[in-house]
């Protein structure tokens, strides 16, 4: 029966293998995708229905058509629900086989076409609320498109506000875990204490206020990607875990003794330098090395200036459909002060002033710049922006550094040295301003 089914098939034109038993099918389908697979039901060592869900495991996608002398109702009820396509009885016409072939075939094709269109769509959407047209981030473009469907671990650096967390879920969204739970974890946001627990999870009694079994951030994102906002922040105790968690997949919860495994992609983001980090012993080096395997780095706005006029206008249609107002335009003088203003806070503060203009926006809407933060105006003609015209290697770099210690010392002096007040003012988050404190070596009174 197979010599005469694969003549026939070959006269058709179709390339066939042949597989007498059901260990050699399933050396054929570990080596190779086919199109169609002809399943008969009775087959040495186990029946064609029990060998069935094995070949759907090795290919979910696969298209098998059952065949046997023995048809009955029962038989191919059963295969249908088991995920065979069809089911032909012996003794069947030539004209039968070949029709319930080429259909197969069209199925598999146009379920391939139909995952190649899910992918492109999701790759599309990957990108759509990330704008920007500079050659810049063009190459991160390019990196999200090819290490997005890979399940590699990425650490994406860049200054805080350049947009960290949503290259993480541009990078889940290009790859195989799209349809899974994509968790984003702010690290710097969590008290150390508690960090541990809404990672891992906890078990009832672990700890004082444990009155259930709670499950941790890892397993909800089990099948999906996991995103550590501020990795840099991770006490040490927890990194170790960490680490465990990278290279096993598997962790236990606090208070547990069983071990619990995990499918989950791991993305990273951080501001400061953790190779120094790992210098100065406040980071793990096997951690870091696990970590940094394919990095991404993340242009500040000022090095892509370019960019501001797309971005000032993605952002003000938002804020306008937002506000139920009418489209927001920004006249040439507001649009160069824009230009010229340095964003230390990078496209989070970029954002915030568009969402401020358009909120406060004549009728008209006509935006100038007026309606633009006074600390925004002094700085457009003073301060960073002249340092980018210096030109002196280290000198700019030990600039720039004491025009930053300045400016974070006086708002800390106006705010009466109140952090979360300052960090408001200087328009970062409160863990950003404290690590630039330890850099800087600002030592609070």
């Amino acid at each position: 029966m197979r010599d005469v089914m694969s003549r026939l098939l070959e006269r058709e034109g179709y390339s066939v293998s042949l597989a007498a038993t059901p260990h050699e099918a399933k050396d054929f389908l570990s080596s190779r995708v086919y199109d169609v697979i002809l399943l008969d039901l009775m087959l040495p060592e186990k029946s064609g229905l029990a060998l069935l869900p094995e070949i759907l495991r090795l290919d979910p996608d696969a298209v098998v058509i059952m065949i046997t002398a023995y048809g009955s109702i029962e038989s191919a009820v059963q295969a249908t629900k088991g995920g065979a396509f069809d089911f032909l009885t012996k003794p069947f016409k030539n004209d039968e086989l070949l029709l319930c072939v080429r259909n197969g075939i069209v199925k598999r094709s146009l379920e391939t076409e139909n995952r190649q269109l899910k992918k492109n769509f999701r790759e599309q959407f990957a990108f759509q609320s990330i704008v920007g047209k500079s050659e810049q981030m063009r190459k991160v473009f390019d990196l999200i498109s090819q290490v997005g469907p890979t399940r590699s671990t990425v650490l994406i650096n860049g200054e805080s506000g350049t947009g960290k967390e949503l290259v993480a879920k541009a990078l889940h969204n290009c790859s195989s875990r799209a349809n899974g739970p994509f968790v984003a974890v702010n690290s710097g946001t969590i008290p150390s204490e508690l960090l541990e627990s809404e990672l891992f999870g906890h078990v009832k009694g672990a700890f004082t206020g444990a009155t259930a079994t709670k499950k941790g951030l890892f397993e909800i994102a089990d099948e999906g990607t996991i995103f550590l906002d501020e990795v840099g922040t991770i006490p040490l105790e927890t990194q170790a875990k960490l680490l465990r968690v990278i290279q096993e997949r598997e962790f236990r919860r606090v208070g547990g003794l069983d071990n619990i495994k995990v499918d989950v992609r791991i993305l990273a983001a951080t501001n400061i330098d953790l190779k120094q980090a790992v210098e100065e012993r406040i980071f793990r080096e096997d951690l870091y090395y696990r970590l940094n395997v394919i990095t991404l780095l993340l242009p500040s706005l000022r090095e892509r200036k370019e960019d501001i006029p797309p971005l000032v206008d993605h952002f003000a249609a938002k804020y306008s459909s937002e506000n139920g107002k009418p489209p927001c335009r920004f006249d040439q003088q507001a649009l160069r002060t824009l230009m010229e203003y340095d964003w230390p806070g990078n496209v989070r503060e970029l954002e915030n002033v568009v969402e401020r203009a358009v909120v406060l926006a004549p009728p008209d809407g006509i935006i100038t710049r007026d309606l633009f933060p006074r600390d925004l105006l002094h700085s457009s003609s003073v301060g960073l922006g002249r340092l980018n015209t210096l030109n002196h290697g280290g000198a700019l770099k030990d600039l720039m550094q004491e025009y930053e210690r300045n400016l974070i010392v006086a708002a800390l002096e106006k705010t009466a040295w109140n952090q979360k007040k300052a960090a408001d003012l200087l328009r970062v988050n409160a863990t950003t301003l404290n690590e630039k404190l330890k850099r800087l070596k600002i030592k609070v009174p």
